[in-house]
């Protein structure tokens, strides 16, 4: 550290101390920001596919994009996909348990792929029965999370994050928000969980790169200092 000295007093300087905070604080906002932007565009692809084949229907009166969707819909995808990529990381932080599974681009990409594809079954795939959709989503689901993920924190927080998404929708359908086109549980249709959870655990991991990379970025500024 440096030092400055003062009569006979030597006080250590905060400068470094606080452009490294100010760096960090700049950095959580830009990942937040980059979070968000990805959970509005998924929320307004994603939707399409549901609205196209009539699984979810809005009212009349508060369609308002070009992708048939309620303009709340996408920007609260966006708030909660910012919470969730910036919890997963400080969720492995706090437990000292850093996330070294599968660490590039490439693999977060194809989870973004997989997660589009199950969302893109459970809107376009004929199932004999709820039943079976339902199994089929949670299989695929559990999948994804062992093929990119298999932590138990990402396993547990998908879980609770699933269960608390799905009861919001149960709220919002319930007061009349908007609605399903074939609810077959409470209100809703019973594979939704697993959308949520495959959501959730994609975000994370996401959330997990553009920490792991901000972290990289700032150890090479370190060294170079």
């Amino acid at each position: 550290c440096n030092f400055v000295v003062a009569g006979s007093l030597t006080t250590p300087s905060r400068g470094p101390y606080i452009a490294v905070i100010t760096n960090r604080n700049t950095n959580l906002v830009i990942r937040g920001f980059m979070l968000f932007s990805i959970g509005v565009f998924l929320a307004l692809v994603l939707n399409l596919l549901q609205v196209q084949r009539n699984v979810t229907l809005f009212p009349p009166d508060v369609i308002s994009s070009i992708f048939s969707s309620a303009w709340w819909v996408p920007p609260c995808c966006g708030t909660a996909s910012a919470m969730i990529g910036l919890l997963y990381p400080c969720i492995d932080s706090r437990l000292g348990e850093p996330h070294k599974f599968k660490r590039e681009w490439s693999s977060v990409m194809r989870c973004v792929a997989v997660f589009v594809g199950i969302n893109h079954a459970s809107a376009k795939v004929d199932f004999a029965n709820n039943v079976q959709l339902s199994l089929t989503l949670a299989a695929l689901s559990i999948g994804l999370w062992w093929t990119f993920d298999r932590s138990r924190s990402g396993f547990g927080l998908g879980v609770v994050i699933a269960l608390l998404a799905t009861l919001s929708t149960q709220l919002l359908v319930y007061n009349g928000v908007f609605q399903y086109t074939s609810p077959d549980f409470l209100y809703i249709r019973s594979w939704l969980p697993c959308i949520f959870f495959a959501g959730v655990i994609t975000m994370g991991n996401i959330g997990r790169q553009l920490a792991l990379y901000e972290c990289k970025r700032m150890s090479g500024k370190t060294h170079q200092d």
